[in-house]
């Protein structure tokens, strides 16, 4: 796996970095929001070490990478491809992952704890599942197949993307040319995120279970 980023992955973001800039890193986001096995963990951090390094042109603008320009395309970026994902879901169904998920790199368990997850929490699992490796690449589609109301699942997936690119993001500046190491580098990152997720997750299952009229509603809300 390892050698399939470092001969295939990274060389293409780089390439289409350098051909279309900030315009990459949005079809890169939309790619990997759309199933599709293209990290986040890769193409923000590279997005975010071309922002911190001022010899980089940005061949759209001809200026300089911008920071905060990669997290709003970034954001842009997932939020389109969620509504993709979403649009499959809808479309496809459950069948579609059971039969084709393992060459999308989806195991079948990882499937089934998104179908939990969603059920048990209903729309706030747009917004929580961004932080949750995993689980977060194939949400949209349980949404989708779920038939959630589509405005409120764009807006709990726009606001969940937003402090997962910001972090990667600002990883790729502080990381510099090491970027490419972000996987291992962010590893304990990963597990604090996890564990602060579940606890969020653990109060909110704390609150409903004690608002049982709105539990009852939560998937339809």
């Amino acid at each position: 796996m390892l050698s399939f980023l470092d001969t295939a992955v990274i060389p293409f973001l780089q390439n289409l970095y350098s051909a279309v800039g900030y315009l990459g890193v949005f079809f890169a986001m939309v790619i990997e929001s759309t199933l599709l096995p293209l990290p986040s963990e890769l193409i923000l951090p590279l997005a975010g070490f071309m922002a911190s390094d001022t010899s980089q042109v940005e061949p759209l603008t001809h200026g300089p990478w911008n920071f905060w320009v990669v997290v709003v395309i970034g954001v842009a970026g997932n939020t389109t491809g969620s509504l993709c994902g979403y649009a499959l879901g809808a479309r496809l169904g459950r069948p579609f992952l059971d039969r084709w998920g393992r060459l999308l790199l989806i195991r079948k368990h990882e499937v089934d704890q998104a179908e939990s997850f969603f059920a048990r929490l209903g729309s706030p699992t747009a917004f929580v599942s961004r932080l949750l490796p995993g689980i977060r690449s194939i949400i949209s589609f349980i949404a989708g197949v779920s038939h959630m109301p589509i405005g409120r699942f764009t807006a709990y997936s726009t606001l969940g993307a937003i402090p997962w690119t910001i972090a990667l993001v600002y990883a790729g500046t502080v990381l510099g040319a090491n970027w490419s190491r972000i996987r291992d580098d962010l590893r304990p990152f990963d597990t604090l995120i996890l564990l602060a997720c579940v606890a969020a997750v653990a109060v909110f299952v704390w609150w409903r279970l004690g608002h049982p009229g709105w539990h009852r509603g939560a998937i339809q809300a």
